[in-house]
């Protein structure tokens, strides 16, 4: 059975919340270019998304559907990634030759994150496969995109999957550019305007 109420997330919620995270990334063009071996990203995804976005936890705003198969791991303004870590967690496993157009598409990613105005930022948004397709996603971005509203706050993402984009879109976000460099697939930063 399906859990469909949105909470948010605990300490005691964080593995089996980041368990989801690994595996509704497994297909994602840009985590797999970077890590290509199924058991490099088993083993080493965990600690990057650990990096990437668990600052939301101790936020208060990391959300979950009650058994944590959906979560979305939000940043609110002040709350950054844990870059260093994330770096030294890929380089484990990424091959060499990736590392320049890794480090040109984080860049990027840093140069099209809004800087002129707090904003909230959504680094990780995923669903178990077993699951998706039941509106999960969606539930999800209402719950934090409602408190973005009641801040008066833009929010802000990079899709790392074209797929993903009309769902984004959907819920007001507007494609902002693309980032590609050497061999890497398109990543689209998008963000939604706070209209206040």
């Amino acid at each position: 059975m399906i859990s469909f109420e949105i909470v948010c997330a605990g300490e005691e919620d964080r593995e089996r919340a980041m368990h989801s995270v690994v595996l509704s990334f497994a297909a994602d063009p840009m985590m797999r270019w970077m890590v290509p071996d199924a058991a490099d990203y088993l083993v080493t995804m965990p600690e990057v998304f650990e990096a990437f976005a668990s600052s939301s936890f101790a936020a208060k705003t990391a959300y979950i559907n009650g058994s944590a198969k959906a979560v979305a791991l939000w940043l609110p303004p002040g709350v950054e990634p844990d870059n260093d870590r994330m770096t030294a967690a890929l380089r484990k496993v990424v091959a060499h030759e990736l590392y320049e157009d890794i480090a040109k598409v984080f860049g990027e990613m840093g140069r099209y994150h809004p800087h002129e105005e707090p904003c909230w930022y959504l680094p990780l948004i995923g669903v178990d496969p077993a699951v998706a397709g039941h509106g999960l996603g969606s539930r999800l971005m209402k719950k934090a995109l409602a408190h973005c509203d009641e801040a008066g706050l833009s929010a802000y993402l990079d899709s790392s999957n074209p797929r993903n984009i009309a769902f984004y879109e959907r819920h007001g976000f507007k494609v902002m550019g693309e980032i590609q460099h050497g061999s890497s697939p398109v990543v689209h930063p998008m963000l939604r305007k706070h209209n206040g």
